[in-house]
């Protein structure tokens, strides 16, 4: 009995360690707070809010004046039985997030248009949402097929500086994405 009691506790001990490991690991990424397919004026539009909480690396990054780049992406598909389902169309945004230090200030800019924040959440609050994004004309869409839309929200690190790239696949700490279905009805 006294052995069975000391082979089991290293099991005991390696289940307690495995379920702590989702709770470190919901300290970081990207939740969907929400996520809608709207018809307006013509057109398929889409709003999504997110919330964003860096890694300690990425916010390290970020501190020492490496803009860190966040790309949502939406692709309109029509569902086909026979081929693979065809796109109808593909829609991307780019963020830019970058630290100042000389104003100690956040800004974030898409193209040549930028807003400066106080801090680094509220600048991650802009970034993570959008409405009323134009995916696709309505009149694209087969009033007889059905569609769907692929979305995807992430940080990009194709972007980041060359020598930062390399072993970033591996880590954890840089793998902000979340990806989710929705079907047109």
């Amino acid at each position: 009995m006294q052995r069975r009691r000391f082979l089991a506790w290293p099991l005991m001990a390696a289940a307690a360690a495995v379920a702590l490991v989702p709770v470190a690991a919901a300290s970081q990424g990207v939740d969907l707070v929400s996520l809608d397919l709207q018809r307006q004026d013509g057109w398929l539009t889409l709003d999504f809010n997110a919330r964003l909480q860096l890694s300690r690396p990425v916010q390290d990054a970020l501190e020492r004046g490496i803009p860190a780049y966040f790309v949502a992406e939406a692709v309109v598909l029509r569902n086909r039985w026979y081929w693979r389902d065809e796109r109808i169309a593909r829609a991307s945004r780019t963020w830019r997030l970058a630290y100042q230090p000389l104003t100690s200030s956040w800004r974030v800019g898409i193209g040549a248009i930028g807003q400066t924040f106080p801090t680094l959440p509220e600048a991650l609050g802009a970034l993570s949402r959008l409405s009323g994004w134009r995916l696709a004309e309505l009149g694209a869409l087969d009033a007889d097929a059905r569609h769907y839309v692929e979305f995807s929200f992430r940080l990009d690190t194709t972007q980041l500086p060359g020598p930062m790239q390399i072993g970033l696949t591996s880590q954890v700490d840089w793998m902000l994405r979340i990806d989710r279905t929705l079907r047109l009805e």
